[in-house]
């Protein structure tokens, strides 16, 4: 059966590093949260607030040897008020889980777009 895992994490800066960290980062929180093994994984979107520009989510992925795993990038719409620097993350896995034991995950300042899943 595959299911999604939602997560998301802010970015202090649009720097390259700081990218690919928080990536690194929400993506290892994801998997280990929800055991996920790299070859449970059947693909991985990203989306990203219109003022982070300088690398690719998938990048930090590929670094955590995730380089046979499908994965897709999109800007977020620009709606005025919205939280800004953060990565959004749809991964899709394949597990015998239910939907109730899925855990999302929210970091940082990303808490605040779903406080009712944030742990």
């Amino acid at each position: 059966m595959i299911r999604g895992i939602r997560g998301a994490i802010s970015v202090d800066d649009d720097d390259s590093e700081a990218i690919l960290s928080a990536t690194k980062r929400v993506l290892r929180e994801m998997t280990e949260r929800n055991r996920v093994a790299s070859d449970d994984i059947a693909s991985v979107l990203f989306s990203l607030t219109p003022d982070l520009r300088a690398a690719f989510p998938a990048m930090g992925a590929r670094e955590l040897g995730w380089v046979a795993v499908p994965m897709l990038h999109f800007s977020e719409i620009d709606v005025p008020g919205a939280l800004g620097r953060i990565i959004r993350v749809l991964m899709h896995v394949n597990t015998d889980r239910s939907q109730d034991e899925i855990e999302h995950v929210y970091l940082d300042r990303a808490v605040s777009l779903r406080p009712d899943l944030a742990r």
